[in-house]
């Protein structure tokens, strides 16, 4: 029976961490793998607000063999003093109240990332267990907690003999709260340190995993310039040193490194206060204001661009480009919780007239690379006039307009695009069977011929003229690059269809080339994904059964023993529409892939170096992870 009644009695307060451990995705975004790794950065921010104020210049991280963590830094170390509003240390306040710390406009720190003073209450609150030990004063105090409840007091445990400082947090992430994953990912920290280390010249960031005795080990004396190279590593370049920005103006701290290479492609990563802006803001805007009007007075002024030549756009000088844009702000504004766009103002004028004139001077000093830029976005200007028309052909004037679909489309009749899903199948033979097995209300197919273009290597009129990817982007509706438009995607589900072979892989990975360059909003979104047909068909009597690795086949003939037929396809041609439909294709079997990305930063710098044109990153690469990879089939 419902009651009716609604008074203060129901009205329900959480006290202290409470709050976060009944809503923990309000703090960390999730209880998943994300989330749990949400939990270090925390802990590593802390620490590198202590680098940012020059008081920090090592940190290390260690994965211990129950995924515990550990972060050491040498800096301050928190205050142990009795804070006087609460009558509590100073450490134990930092770690068991909300929105308490140093960043509050107290002098603790003038620059610093975490604003909100809840990171590292928030992940003792979400931690079985955490210990901190504080260097401060030749002492050295410690404090442990369960859940976010002191478990001890503050005690002085030993003393230290020389005058070194610092803090060490160690923390065990409570499965009562991750309940999917516990499991610390080695190259998911790996990949936000290294960033750390580039965005801070001179600071030293060590990564162990205790479980199978790996260590890297990232300093970088160069900044943001290592930051480009590092990124570049698999293109050729058009000039062997970046150029590179440093400057600070009413009290903002400027970084800047460029490097044009020979792709097509713009690669712009900004940064404030060593938080990624993938929406960029007004750091971004005023880079990007300098950079195209530099090079058109540039150009006009050594006559590369004639009086009756239009200026060129800022897709023109940014096509090739590999840049980095980081700033440091006493008062960072950002647009939303996330802090993905920075909204200072004043910040855009500042950056804008410190790259102005730091470039101008360098393109005077450097007129060979002036020339081989402007040679570039001079080309790649009559390109765009050439792809204007192409691009024209791949926009779908609406929804309900099917007759600008490609021919080879055989569309679903659900026009509820949340339902609606694609495959991409590799060739004929497959795409036949993959019609004939699919449910027709909301599966699409549309079937391939053979490998499309490697974007990469390709300028946007060539790729725009390539017949697959054209098909590709009329059936999915959302155009591309700067005229994508998530709202006018067709299917909510592009599934990525090819033989499980050598030439599979390479199909799969030429399509989330191009998808990365020219769709990437379409794997933000959620809406890529990679079907995961099966390796073996294996038969006794009646019974059917697959296995989609050899390590399954192995487990399934153990499981049902000898005397089977065992089938091994060669692709998804082999298979006729009912076990394709079984296997791949039922929304009740299937399993499929969704593709993410959790660093476009890294993802950049790996497509540079696997589809590039350079051998020897590619074999580096290789080299360097064979070692790690699993028995999986992606």
């Amino acid at each position: 029976m419902l009651s009716d009644s609604y008074d203060a009695s129901q009205i329900v307060v959480l006290e202290g961490l409470e709050a976060v451990r009944k809503r923990p995705g309000m703090y960390i975004g999730s209880t998943s793998a994300k989330g749990l790794h949400h939990l270090v950065w925390e802990i590593v921010d802390n620490a590198i607000d202590e680098a940012l104020a020059g008081y920090c210049d090592t940190i290390q991280v260690n994965i211990h063999k129950d995924n515990a963590v550990t972060v050491i830094d040498n800096g301050r170390g928190i205050p142990v003093d009795i804070q006087e509003k609460t009558g509590l240390p100073g450490v134990t306040v930092a770690l068991t109240v909300l929105h308490a710390g140093g960043k509050f406009g107290g002098g603790g720190y003038k620059v610093s990332g975490g604003l909100h003073g809840v990171g590292a209450s928030v992940v003792n609150a979400l931690s079985e267990s955490l210990v901190v030990t504080v260097k401060r004063e030749g002492k050295l105090h410690q404090q442990s907690f369960a859940r976010g409840i002191p478990t001890s007091a503050l005690t002085v445990v030993g003393t230290v003999s020389d005058k070194s400082t610092g803090t060490t947090v160690t923390f065990r992430p409570d499965p009562e709260i991750f309940t999917e994953t516990l499991d610390m990912q080695f190259d998911t920290l790996q990949t936000r340190l290294r960033e750390l280390a580039f965005l801070n010249a001179g600071l030293k960031i060590i990564l162990t995993d205790e479980r199978d005795d790996r260590q890297q080990v990232f300093a970088y004396e160069g900044g943001v310039k290592s930051f480009v190279e590092y990124i570049n590593r698999g293109r050729d370049v058009l000039h062997e040193e970046p150029i590179f920005i440093q400057g600070e103006k009413d009290g903002v701290m400027v970084d800047i490194a460029l490097q044009y290479n020979d792709g097509y492609t713009s690669n712009l990563f900004s940064f404030a206060n060593n938080i990624n802006t993938p929406e960029g803001g007004t750091h971004e805007a005023g880079f990007k204001a300098a950079l195209t009007r530099i090079l058109n007075d540039y150009a006009r002024r050594m006559n590369f661009l004639k009086e009756k030549d239009q200026n060129l756009t800022g897709d023109d000088v940014r096509e090739g480009i590999t840049a980095i844009v980081s700033v440091k702000i006493p008062e960072p504004q950002f647009e939303g919780q996330t802090k993905t766009k920075l909204g200072n103002s004043e910040v855009k004028g500042i950056v804008e007239s410190l790259f102005a004139d730091r470039l101008a001077t360098f393109l005077d000093e450097n007129p060979s690379v002036g020339r081989k830029v402007l040679d570039k976005a001079i080309t790649a200007a009559r390109a765009r006039e050439a792809a204007r028309q192409a691009r024209e052909i791949t926009r779908r004037k609406s929804a309900l307009e099917v007759s600008s679909l490609p021919g080879k489309l055989a569309d679903c009749s659900s026009k509820d695009a949340s339902i609606s899903e694609v495959y991409i199948v590799e060739g004929d033979s497959a795409g036949g069977s993959a019609k004939q097995g699919r449910d027709r209300h909301f599966q699409a197919i549309l079937p391939l011929r053979g490998k499309i273009l490697n974007v990469e290597k390709a300028r946007i009129d060539r790729i725009l003229g390539n017949a697959e990817i054209r098909a590709i982007i009329t059936a999915l509706g959302t155009g591309i690059s700067t005229d994508f438009d998530l709202s006018k995607a067709r299917y909510h589900k592009v599934v990525i269809m090819t033989d499980a072979d050598n030439d599979g892989s390479h199909i799969r990975i030429l399509l989330l080339t191009f998808f990365y360059r020219f769709m990437r909003e379409l794997i933000d979104a959620g809406y890529v994904y990679i079907a995961q047909p099966p390796l073996y068909k294996i038969s006794k009597g009646k019974q059917i059964l697959y296995a989609y690795n050899d390590a399954e086949l192995e487990k399934t003939l153990a499981q049902i023993g000898k005397n089977v037929e065992l089938q091994r396809y060669k692709g998804l041609g082999e298979m006729n529409a009912t076990q394709l439909w079984d296997t791949t294709m039922d929304p009740k079997t299937r399993t499929l892939l969704q593709v993410t990305m959790e660093d476009a930063m890294d993802a950049d710098a790996i497509f540079g170096v696997l589809m590039g044109d350079r051998v020897e990153p590619r074999r580096e690469f290789i080299e360097e992870h064979a070692r790690y990879v699993r028995n999986l089939d992606v």
